[in-house]
């Protein structure tokens, strides 16, 4: 079980570059049709000045940390016990091929479920750019699954 201690604890931030070839080949995987995502005169004749990122292409990159879920061993979370509830994104600016991103993680909230059987992990990432401009803000809710608590 995760108590509630573990709020507000920030975990190490880690930087990921954003690369062309990466965003065509997210493009491709999620079927998107617009040119501006594959085709960098496509993308400067809409307006941008390289490849934008397609929606959700940033929670890829929040995983190119060394060890994405080190965290989880950290706070006593073993990971077979681990559902992922939801993924929440807010978008402040664009990203694009080029960039360089920051991602700064925090423990926003733990609580329980169905008499201590469930305990939720609110994490939220801040997601800067090379010029210190906060682009993106990732929620996710953990899950973890405790056999001993509660009922099943």
């Amino acid at each position: 079980m995760v108590d509630r201690t573990h709020i507000g604890r920030t975990l190490p931030p880690h930087s990921a570059n954003v690369e062309a070839g990466r965003l065509r080949l997210f493009a491709k995987a999620i079927g998107e049709t617009h040119p501006e995502y594959t085709d960098e005169g496509a993308a400067r004749a809409a307006g941008h000045p390289a490849l934008p990122a397609p929606p959700t292409y940033v929670l890829c990159l929040d995983f190119d940390a060394p060890d994405p879920y080190a965290w989880f061993a950290e706070f006593g979370i073993d990971i077979a016990r681990v559902l992922h509830g939801s993924q929440n994104f807010r978008y402040f600016a664009p990203i694009y091929a080029g960039d360089r991103l920051t991602f700064a993680s925090r423990i926003e909230d733990v609580f329980q479920k169905r008499g201590g059987a469930l305990t939720f992990v609110i994490k939220e990432t801040d997601v800067t750019n090379q010029h210190g401009v906060r682009v993106a803000e990732l929620r996710a809710t953990i899950v973890i699954r405790d056999n001993e608590g509660g009922q099943e």
